[in-house]
């Protein structure tokens, strides 16, 4: 039987492992609860574990999560996964955070569909940094430009990037993506104030991640067990 309590310790035990062994590392990295195709139980041990962030890759799966733990008034919603422009609908008013956002369509989509009445919405843009075909993501020559125009949108907040690097056991190759990513990060956030997230790094790649400055891990398997 899964322990999602101490799985959760565990992880956050080497987020702060990951973070003393280097000086490069941000001066804060959040753990990010990555709970796609998970049940509702386990999302409620992980929260009653302490754990408060998490993030769904579905629009209709975080919707109804959404709903079905209302209850809980300080969880906090991530959706994590590409984002149809059909669907912008459905999740522009159900979650805090959006960290997948890789064009001005999908954002202008966002921002009229916000309710104004709400806090803005948080927005990462995710940035193919691998410059794979198969990939979602805005390339690194069009960062400026989206951010500029999500910066410009009223009930949106700009707060920083998102990347996935390409699936790869060359951890050069991996620590060379995050590298250009916490290069366009700092870029950004010296041009915006509201830029302090840079959302990467997962079970496999966190120490990588933490030393290039990631400031937010996304972990789903070692919480919640692999997927069935």
């Amino acid at each position: 039987m899964i322990n999602i309590a101490d799985n959760l310790s565990l992880v956050n035990k080497q987020i702060i492992a990951a973070r003393n062994k280097t000086t490069s590392s941000a001066s804060t990295v959040s753990l990010l609860a990555v709970s796609k195709t998970k049940p509702i139980s386990l999302i409620q041990q992980a929260y009653a574990a302490g754990q408060r962030h998490f993030g769904e890759n579905y629009v209709q799966e975080i919707v109804d999560k959404v709903q079905q733990l209302s209850d809980l008034a300080d969880i906090t919603w991530h959706f994590i996964g590409p984002i149809q422009a059909n669907k912008t609908k459905l999740i522009a008013n159900n979650v805090a955070w959006i960290h997948s956002v890789d064009r001005e369509k999908i954002a202008k989509r966002l921002n009229e569909q916000r309710d104004i009445n709400t806090t803005p919405l948080n927005v990462c843009l995710q940035v193919n940094i691998s410059g794979e075909q198969s990939k979602s993501g805005v390339s690194v020559t069009e960062v400026a430009k989206l951010a500029e125009f999500i910066d410009n949108c009223e009930n949106l907040c700009l707060r920083g990037l998102m990347a996935i690097p390409q699936k790869t056991s060359d951890k050069t190759a991996t620590h060379n993506s995050f590298r250009q990513m916490q290069t366009l990060f700092n870029q950004l956030s010296h041009q915006y104030p509201s830029v302090d997230t840079l959302s990467m790094g997962m079970s496999n790649d966190m120490d990588i991640a933490i030393e290039c400055g990631s400031t937010m891990i996304r972990v789903g398997t070692a919480i919640f067990g692999a997927r069935e």
